[in-house]
């Protein structure tokens, strides 16, 4: 695990919290328990974060796993405003083919549906090579 502060030049704090865990249903399970436990440190409320980050590893198991690979949770908030989710996994060939683009999701990207309903906003980046990160954000309210 890895969880750091860092003040960039000029900008509030950050926290960020990262780990690697295996691409396994307990993995997946291990990601929504840590998150849960660091973002009640941090303070911040847990819904939809919770429920972001049980989608995000759930998908990242069942579509993103290459065996004997594992996949990554970052969480980070920049100052007050915005909490970010992102769940890498080595599958990045496979996009999930819910993302935002307008397209009525596939009988199996309803969690993403989810997702969309839940964040703010939502994505998807590629790389690095082999990687691909599906990330959501979460404006906090005061």
């Amino acid at each position: 695990m890895n969880q750091q502060t860092l003040p960039p030049s000029g900008a509030p704090a950050v926290r960020r919290f990262t780990v690697p865990l295996s691409a396994t249903r307990r993995g997946a399970r291990l990601a929504r328990l840590l998150a849960v436990q660091q973002l009640s440190e941090w303070g911040v409320p847990l819904d939809p974060a919770r429920s972001l980050v049980a989608e995000l590893a759930a998908n990242a198991v069942l579509h993103g796993r290459v065996p004997g690979r594992s996949f990554r949770l970052t969480l980070s908030v920049a100052g007050p405003g915005v909490l970010r989710i992102e769940v890498t996994d080595p599958r990045g060939d496979r996009l999930p083919s819910g993302a935002p683009s307008g397209d009525v999701p596939a009988e199996s990207g309803y969690g993403l549906a989810m997702v969309e309903e839940l964040a703010d906003r939502w994505g998807v980046r590629v790389g690095p090579v082999p990687c691909k990160t599906v990330w959501a954000e979460v404006r906090l309210r005061a």
